[in-house]
Parts: C-alpha cells; structure tokens; sequence
C-alpha cells in the first residue's frame, strides 16, 4: 500500500489506485491530514493517543477479544463513559452479536436481552452506514427510546465499519466526560480508529475461520480413524454424534437412520440426557424427512416453531442443522446438531462446514461397511479353509490312528492293554464327533460377534490422540473381554470417551494414562470393573464447570457403580484422576 508520512503518522495514499478501494479509509484518512494541516492544539496533543490507540486495536488475533479492545480503546480516545460494537447479521436486517464497554454486568443483567438492531437508531444505522453525532440522543425522533434499568445516555457518536469494503458493524460512543458534546475532533479520530478497527477484524475473522477449519478437518480425521479402526456399527455411529457436537458447539449431536416403519429414528445421541432422545422417530409425514432422503440438507432458525418438524423432540432446542449422510448417490441417513434455545444461530462459515464433515463422516461410514463386509468375506473363507483341513486330513488320520489301535488291541494278550487301547479308541471316537460337529459349525452362516471390550477401548484411545498430539498410555488388567458385560462394556466406553474430551478440551495435559480393570472388588462385595483415566494437566478449578464429571457419576450410578475424581499425576499431584467403577 502506498503511504504519505505525516507528523509520523500513516495515512494511505490517495494517488495510489490499491488504496482508493476503501472510500472510507481513504476519507478518513483526508479528515485527519485536513485537521493536522491546521494544527490545531488539542488535535496535536491527541495524535500520540490516536496512534497509540491505533497500535492497541492491532494486537492480538482472537475476534471476540479483539471487539471487546476496539470498544475500550475508542471510549478511551473520545473521553466516552459508554461504548458498543453491534456485528450486522448475514441478512443484513438486524445484529447478530452486541459488544459493550462501561456497562457493569450487574447493568447488562437487569436489561436483560441486547438489542436486536431490527428498530430504533441502531436499526437506523445498520441501513445508512454513515457516521452519526447527536446532541440528545433521547430527542432524535428515530430513538425508540431505552428499555428499563438502562444507564441514561444523551451525547452519541455512531461510525460504521467496514471489513474489506463491507459493513462488519456500528461503533458506537455515548456520554462524553463532563457532560460535553462529541465535536469534529472525536469523530475525526474515531473514524481513524474505526478504519483500523477494520483491519484488525478481518485479521481477526481469517485467523478464526482458519481455525474453525482446522478443528473440523481434526474432528473428520477422528472420525475416520475410529470407523476404520473396526468395531460395531452403533459404536461408531456414537462417535459421529460426539464429534458433531463437540465440533459445531450445539446442545447434541443426533444420528438418524430410515426406520423400518417409516420415517427417520434417533439411533445415536451425544447429550446429556441421552436416555430421553434414543429411539425417537420422526414421522416419514415430517417434511424434513422427505428433504433428508433427498440428500438436501434443513437449516433451522428456531426448530421449537418450525411448522416442518411434526415431533415434540424439537420443543427443546432453538437453531439447528439437520445434514443428510450421502455418499455415493446413497443417503445412509441424517446428522442433527441443534443448539438450545436462544442460542445463536448458525453461521454461513459453519453450515458449510458441518456440510463437509456430513459427507466425509458418510464416506467413512461407507469405507468402514465395506471393510467390515470384506474382513467377514476372509473370515468366511478361513472359516472353509479350516473346515477342508479338519474333515481332510484331520479326521482321517485320527481315523487311521484307531484302526491302528484296534489291531494292536487284537493282537495284545495282556487285559489291562486291551481295556487302556480301547479306551483311547473310545475317546478317538469322540474327538472325531466333535471335530465333525466344530466343521458343521463352521460352514454354517455365524451371527456376527461384536468387537471385545478390549478392542473398543483402544478405539477411544487411538481416536483421541488425534486431537491431543499423543497417544494416551494405557494397560489392561484382568481378562476384561471375558468377564464385562456387553451393558457395563458400553457404559465404561462411553465414560471413557467423555474422559478422554474433558482432557483434551480442559486439561492442556503432555501425559494421559488409561487403566481397565476387571479384578476389582467393589464395596458391597460383588466384582466389578473400574477404569482410570489419569493426566498431568491442570487440574479442575474451583468454580469450573462440572457436567462431564456429573454425566459420569450419573452412567455408574445407573448400573449401581460409582464415579470420583482426584489429583492426577503432575508434579506435587498436578492433573486430575477419574476413576468409574461399575458391576461385571
């Protein structure tokens, strides 16, 4: 970008074509040069603040933190007790986030909902971009005036902001110190300010865009790995529920499949009341349903008040995604991801997003059918392979060994010989019914065996090391495929995985260990299997939150177990240890 100097201060470049693209940069820009021309006493002495507020807008690449400076920085550079940012929505009728300085959240509490920007000044302003001073506030005749317990406000300075030569939002300043009016100096360096604030948005919005990709390609990776990594179907259809939530931040993450009557039922359910959800259906009458078997996707503004869902699960929830798993030209089914109620809406960024993981999560889903399908093909043919070797040679030479016995039983003249030959010709005999009967069992078509508990778990195992950077430690103690129960075996994975989250989401850990085991003694004397998931984290801190821990204790107690939780294995017992324990 061509820049003119000035009073060491940078301003772009009017004669340079790349700086023209921003009008309002480039006015800006001429404002202050105009100003500085005349230099004005006070505006002298507030060219280092303005510059220092310039520098202070640049810093740091979180978006949110980032708005929260803009606003503190210009309140501070036009002496404002009060200052707003309202971020204009995708329609470009209303505002989709608010961001205050100078209001205490005691204030902010008792207004209660933020402006919406759909009437009043604000309203105003979101459809005339232009930069606003007022004398009154109260006396424009486009006020709507305040809600109750609002802090009274009377001077007001609004300036847009534009990001890459689009409207991002308004910033506005109110109650100049002393009562005073804001005057052309204020809105001078504001719009200055404002023209930065810009720059550092888009920065701030690229960074966090790239992130946001970045968490879903991780939550794909770890989709994929768990699916191909073997194991049933239900488990896997629980991992996609889990990574939909965790990734797109909603109130659950729900898998559906066609059912046999119709319609499309909840197989899968990552929540906190899971029970409640599993195997509702969807009336095949829902115009949704319809829409999902055509693999379109349903996005949902409020899915409480939507007429397009004709069923009471949807009373709980607010914005939702209901994304189609199709690959191939085949829709395997659907994935909802629905927030609460009052919860933000979803952004464009991330529909596209949760579109993407849908097909790459249905892609694996299909890969891991057909690998399932081809390792019971292998299966099938070792199991004939098997069959042929024990009938061919197997039986026959345990057939030529009685003969042989039996003719040395003829030709012995000692009874004790004979009784002990006929005896091992009786047990041949045997074992020759029951190899027949083994190779009868193997050419017949077998019920599929779920994968073992120890299997599962390091499914979990590898799956999280994808999002941690290494791979958990783990160790198995006792024969824990044999002696856990297939109920108690899906409640520990279940624990385990939401572990494994906590630790990857809280615990900022370098160590993770994993032990199973299926020896222990529980306290009313009845055998039981206890996991221990230990890291070297941070620990819980006082007043953090505590529904992962709750959702555990709540699995243990349900099967009459137990969940705790401790130091972990840190130095000077740094990080936290989880231990569930729960009946055989």
């Amino acid at each position: 970008m061509g820049l003119t100097r000035l009073k060491g201060m940078s301003v772009p470049d009017p004669k340079d074509p790349q700086d023209t693209k921003d009008h309002d940069a480039l006015e800006a820009a001429t404002l202050a040069t105009r100003s500085l021309h005349g230099l004005s006493t006070e505006l002298t002495a507030r060219v280092p603040q303005l510059l220092e507020a310039m520098r202070s807008v640049g810093t740091g690449l979180e978006l949110r933190s980032t708005l929260d400076r803009i606003c503190e920085t210009a309140a501070e550079l036009a002496d404002a007790e009060y200052a707003a940012i309202g971020v204009v929505d995708e329609t470009g009728t209303g505002l989709s986030d608010f961001v205050t300085y100078g209001v205490s959240f005691e204030d902010a509490a008792a207004i209660g909902r933020r402006p919406d920007g759909h009437r009043g000044l604000l309203g105003w302003l979101i459809h005339h971009p232009e930069p606003l001073r007022l004398a009154d506030l109260s006396a424009d005749p486009r006020s709507a005036g305040f809600p109750a317990h609002h802090p009274p406000m009377r001077t007001f300075l609004g300036v847009p902001i534009r990001v890459q030569g689009e409207v991002f939002g308004n910033l506005y300043l109110t109650q100049k110190s002393g009562g005073a009016e804001f005057n052309d100096y204020d809105l001078h360096m504001v719009r200055v300010l404002a023209t930065e604030a810009g720059i550092a948005i888009g920065n701030a919005r690229l960074y966090e865009a790239a992130r946001q990709r970045e968490r879903w390609i991780d939550g794909s990776v770890a989709v994929t790995t768990a699916l191909l990594s073997g194991g049933d179907a239900d488990d896997a259809l629980e991992v996609v529920a889990e990574q939909a939530r965790h990734l797109a931040d909603s109130a659950a993450g729900i898998v559906l499949l066609p059912a046999e009557e119709g319609g499309l039922e909840i197989v899968a359910v990552s929540t906190d009341d899971p029970g409640s959800v599993l195997g509702v259906v969807i009336p095949p009458e829902s115009p949704v349903v319809a829409t999902l078997l055509d693999g379109e996707a349903v996005f949902m503004e409020d899915a409480a008040t939507d007429a397009r869902m004709i069923t009471k699960l949807a009373e709980r929830y607010g914005p939702s995604m209901m994304l189609p798993l199709h690959s191939g030209g085949r829709v395997l089914g659907a994935l909802a991801t629905p927030r609460a109620r009052g919860a933000r809406p979803f952004t464009e960024a991330e529909r596209t997003l949760a579109t993407q993981f849908a097909s790459q999560a249905a892609l694996a889903l299909m890969m891991a059918e057909a690998q399932r399908d081809r390792e019971r093909l292998a299966v099938y043919e070792d199991r004939d392979r098997i069959a042929r070797d024990l009938h061919d040679l197997v039986i026959q030479r345990l057939f030529a060994t009685g003969m042989m016995l039996e003719g040395a039983q003829r030709k012995s003249v000692v009874p004790e010989v004979q009784r002990g030959v006929g005896k091992a010709v009786d047990e041949l005999d045997v074992t020759i019914q029951e190899i027949r009967t083994a190779i009868f069992a193997l050419q017949q078509g077998p019920a599929e065996v779920p994968s073992g508990l120890r299997t599962r778990v390091l499914r979990e195992i590898n799956m999280a090391a994808v999002p941690l950077g290494f791979k958990p430690a783990h160790r198995f103690v006792g024969p824990v495929d044999a002696l856990v129960g297939e109920l108690t075996g899906k409640n520990l994975i279940a624990a385990l995985r939401e572990a494994l989250s906590n630790a990857f989401r809280h615990a900022e850990a370098s160590h993770i260990e994993v032990v199973v085991d299926a020896t222990v003694q529980l306290p009313d004397g009845s055998q039981g299997v206890r996991l221990t998931v230990a890291d070297n984290g941070v620990g819980i801190p006082e007043g953090g939150r505590r529904s992962g821990l709750r959702n555990l204790r709540r699995r243990a107690e349900a099967l009459g177990g137990s969940s705790t939780y401790g130091p972990g294995t840190g130095e000077d017992g740094g990080g936290t240890t989880v231990v569930w324990e729960a009946p055989l």
